[in-house]
């Protein structure tokens, strides 16, 4: 009995932390580039109540007796499928088709990515420079601050199907390659990436390395879609269902603690 309330708790803990993970999940369900968690589970040790077992014949069976000891949450996996592309018709919001992320300098300095493509052309000292909603500056495939000089026209910008910026000529009107791109990058276990606020990853030892395309001739090559953004890939009806399935489970849980409790009151009414 003993056993069981602290299966039963155990059970209860694990399903907070889905239901909190779903939570956040249907929170982020119109966050810009948010991918969706799910909650992996895992059983914990088991305990033997007889080493070997025999029949009434004498013989012995081929399992023993085991009992499990309750569930934990083994990992919050991020699942990086393709986002719906929404329509925004801003000049400078782009969609990620394929598994790269674009690459954005911290204030620290450091590197993070994100799949959020919302961004905008910050005034500065000589020109303007690509950024973020948070002011953070875009990079382009060599590593470099996307910055553009006052000679240009920022309306007239436009960006290829690859994420090489173009200017038209003044003459003949002509769209002509600016030999800057956006740069991005992939690893070989996204699910790794440390998640930062604001929808921004940070690589760890989990997720490996950064392999950018333009470098990396192995890396399948991502398209970009400017004047649209990529939705988050949380699917509502599946986190409802998912919610119902969790809420029954801890409420199995529950009552198995209720039962163990009654259990043993009874028993500790014996005279």
């Amino acid at each position: 009995m003993v056993r069981a309330l602290w299966t039963g708790a155990s059970g209860m803990n694990a399903q907070q932390v889905s239901l909190d993970n779903i939570a956040n999940n249907l929170a982020n369900v119109n966050t810009t580039g948010y991918k969706k968690q799910t909650t992996e589970f895992s059983s914990l040790l088991y305990q033997k109540l007889q080493r070997k077992q025999y029949d009434n014949n004498g013989e012995p069976k081929p399992v023993l007796a085991q009992v499990g000891t309750g569930v934990r949450v083994s990992s919050l996996t991020s699942v990086y499928t393709q986002g719906i592309m929404q329509e925004t018709g801003n000049d400078f919001d782009f969609c990620i088709e394929g598994e790269g992320l674009f690459r954005i300098q911290m204030p620290d300095g450091t590197e993070s990515y994100t799949r959020n493509g919302s961004f905008q052309m910050a005034i500065d000292g000589d020109g303007v420079t690509l950024a973020t909603a948070e002011g953070y500056p875009v990079l382009d495939s060599e590593g470099q601050i996307i910055h553009f000089g006052e000679e240009y026209n920022v309306h007239n910008l436009t960006v290829d199907a690859y994420g090489a910026f173009q200017y038209p000529d003044d003459e003949t009107g002509a769209a002509l390659d600016l030999g800057v791109r956006i740069g991005l990058a992939q690893f070989n276990n996204p699910a790794g990436l440390d998640k930062l606020s604001d929808s921004y990853f940070r690589e760890s030892a989990n997720s490996g390395t950064p392999r950018y395309e333009l470098q990396d001739p192995a890396l399948s090559q991502s398209k970009i879609h400017a004047h649209y953004l990529e939705g988050s890939n949380v699917q509502t009806v599946d986190e409802i269902v998912n919610l119902i399935t969790t809420q029954r489970a801890y409420e199995m849980n529950s009552k198995i603690i209720t039962a163990a409790d009654e259990m043993m009151q009874q028993a500790n009414n014996l005279r």
